[in-house]
């Protein structure tokens, strides 16, 4: 386990997972928000150190996590929680009848994935949009299942006022 470094959301509805991760001997990567980056973090484990990522977020957040995972051929699982009545009928609502039903990544995304995303303010995976005196800064990540591709793009975005 200590050869092990595990990424965690740093809130208190982690307190006792991020406590049995210490007590195992693993590592831990502790980050203040981006639940979606932290899983992608582990896509590039040599580059960010993050060999798993733990916890509890948000549903949409977990479809875009498995979406990105899928496309490296990554794994994870997940269960849909649901912690209030109201909740609980949205997830009825939507078809989801066994809360207590672990879903699969091929659950949860299939097909000819791609996922992408960019910064807009400054984060453990992508920086923010930059601000120059001509041009707009981005910077974005982009991947395919079909060729296990990911791509990372800097691009400068120039000012269409000065193509005049």
């Amino acid at each position: 386990m200590r050869d092990l470094t595990v990424c965690i959301l740093d809130r208190p509805r982690h307190a006792k997972l991020i406590e049995d991760v210490r007590a195992a001997g693993a590592a831990l990567s502790l980050i203040g928000d981006g639940d979606i980056a932290g899983v992608i973090h582990v896509t590039e484990p040599v580059e960010t150190g993050i060999d798993i990522y733990m916890g509890m977020g948000g549903a949409p957040e977990g479809v875009l996590a498995a979406a990105a995972l899928a496309c490296i051929g990554g794994q994870m699982q997940g269960r849909l929680v649901a912690p209030n009545a109201e909740q609980k009928a949205r997830a009825l609502a939507s078809g989801i009848t066994d809360l207590a039903k672990k879903y699969s990544i091929r659950e949860m995304v299939s097909g000819d994935l791609s996922f992408a995303a960019t910064g807009v303010t400054d984060g453990s995976l992508l920086e923010g949009v930059r601000f120059a005196k001509d041009a707009v800064f981005t910077q974005s990540v982009v991947m395919r299942a079909s060729t296990r591709t990911i791509r990372w793009i800097k691009t400068a975005h120039a000012d269409p006022s000065k193509f005049d």
